[in-house]
């Protein structure tokens, strides 16, 4: 049930009750109260409005909607900002994930969706700023993947060729690979070649990475 699992045991701590004591409570074995907790069976539905009681919560933040409707949300933002990268509409893609990181102003994802609007849109310092920020917290390992890729070509077009050269040769054995990467740096590329790159790289993965 969504989030029942790790909730049970936060408010379970939070009011400094036992497994034993949430079980007297239900009239059900502790066993059974510890089996909800690791997920291997889910308590019966009917048990759901007294397990909301005894934690004085709702039965929607005890299963977690509140996580969900979050996450939909999220998932919306970034939806309406590639729709709109796709379109060509950088201006409007750089609103939305600003406004978004007024909202969520630690989430990776966010970080990195302004970080690639702005590479897309020529602002690369800042762009690299964001990047370096983003990776740094986000354990997407696709997002990361995909970033510090783009972020090679923008070390690249900011002139820190060695960074560039570094960070390629770190990257994993992938569409987003050192062997792809690595060559395309060390050739030399004019701005508008990496401007490409860094399109492909964003545009190319659509919403797949967040």
């Amino acid at each position: 049930m969504l989030y029942l699992d790790e909730n049970l045991k936060k408010y379970r701590a939070m009011k400094n009750l036992t497994q034993e004591d949430v079980a007297e409570y239900l009239g059900v074995t502790p066993q059974s109260v510890s089996r909800w907790e690791r997920s291997e069976c889910y308590p019966d539905i009917t048990f759901l409005p007294a397990l909301a009681n005894i934690f004085e919560t709702s039965v929607d933040l005890l299963i977690g909607m509140d996580s969900i409707r979050a996450e939909k949300t999220r998932y919306n933002i970034h939806e309406t900002a590639v729709e709109y990268q796709r379109n060509g509409d950088y201006g409007s893609a750089e609103k939305v994930y600003r406004d978004a990181l007024l909202i969520y102003p630690n989430k990776p994802g966010m970080i990195l969706g302004l970080a690639g609007v702005l590479a897309l849109r020529g602002k690369s310092e800042e762009a690299v700023e964001l990047m370096e920020r983003g990776l740094r917290i986000s354990v997407n390992e696709k997002q990361k993947s995909t970033m510090r890729a783009v972020l090679c070509f923008l070390y690249l077009k900011c002139g820190r060729a060695e960074k560039a050269l570094s960070l390629a040769g770190e990257l994993p054995h992938a569409r987003e690979s050192r062997e792809a990467i690595k060559p395309l740096i060390e050739q030399g590329l004019d701005e508008n070649e990496i401007n490409a790159n860094i399109k492909k790289l964003l545009i190319g993965n659509g919403n797949e990475i967040w």
